[in-house]
């Protein structure tokens, strides 16, 4: 077996187990329970339009790519892990709303080139470890002149922390990974995307959570329907020191985060970067 086919093989396995880490648990309930108008406040920004061809990359159950066909525009959502479309086809049929569900690999989209006159990503392309080769596919399938949009949780802000708390639990990252949290970080996404995009829009917002009415309400939820959570304790097992010393780092975190008041659920703000560029009209 040569060098190319190792390398091969072993993107084929990391994609295998990231697609497993978001089949489990349950990603597209967590969506519409905490952060059901994140989408909707990505498509608003992307000005999305009638008519429009649209592509959600990582859509998961459509979060935004719902939104997006709800706008009149005809709506591709990819994801690596089609085990999430069936909760996007049930919502989608109650919007009545029709959009095409595709499975992808967000560093190796299976569309043509300047294909989609919007392309966004909504928690998702963040989540691809090589985040060079996920802006080169954003770029690749979008017409020049036409919108790319990000929303992405920020490194500082509580999802950011949540994953580097996990970190030191995990098994080390494979070659040439980088944190998801990154793309919440400007200066970040603009180096990956260099002069390829032009006319960058940016901001910091957050996104209020009162599901919770204490830190340990948050770490039961999220160990059970988080993908990544649940990844990480898989990966500790039965290794009961190092599971108590994580329950007590990400319930120590939720509190920092948390506002309580009397008997009412606790107000968490999660921040996010929203992200809007145009292709440069010679980008490639």
């Amino acid at each position: 077996m040569d060098d190319n086919t190792d390398v091969k093989e072993a993107d084929r396995a990391l994609k295998q187990k990231h697609r497993a880490m978001w089949a489990q648990g349950d990603y597209p309930a967590l969506a519409s329970e905490l952060i059901p108008d994140l989408g909707a406040i990505l498509v608003d920004t992307c000005g999305i339009k009638p008519g429009q061809r649209v592509l959600d990359v990582a859509a998961g159950a459509g979060n935004a790519a719902i939104p997006a066909a709800m706008m009149g525009a005809r709506v591709v959502a990819s994801d690596l892990t089609p085990e999430l479309f069936d909760a996007g086809r049930h919502l989608a049929a109650d919007r009545g709303v029709e959009l095409e569900w595709m499975e992808g690999d967000a560093e190796a989209l299976p569309f043509e080139d300047n294909e989609f006159d919007v392309v966004m990503s909504c928690l998702g392309v963040m989540f691809a470890p090589h985040h060079q080769a996920g802006a080169d596919e954003l770029v690749r399938v979008c017409k020049p002149g036409g919108t790319i949009g990000l929303l992405n949780w920020t490194p500082e802000g509580f999802l950011g922390r949540m994953l580097a708390t996990m970190k030191p639990f995990a098994p080390p990252p494979p070659p040439g990974a980088q944190p998801p949290p990154l793309w919440g970080s400007e200066d970040h996404v603009r180096e990956l995307f260099g002069d390829r995009i032009t006319d960058v829009q940016a901001r910091k917002q957050t996104v209020t959570i009162r599901t919770f009415h204490r830190p340990e309400d948050f770490l039961h939820y999220f160990k059970s329907h988080y993908g990544p959570t649940i990844s990480v304790y898989k990966f500790l097992g039965d290794d009961a020191e190092k599971v108590n010393a994580l329950d007590k780092a990400l319930t120590e975190l939720a509190e920092a985060f948390s506002d309580t008041h009397g008997d009412s659920p606790t107000q968490m703000e999660w921040e996010y970067l929203l992200l809007t560029a145009k292709k440069a009209r010679n980008g490639i």
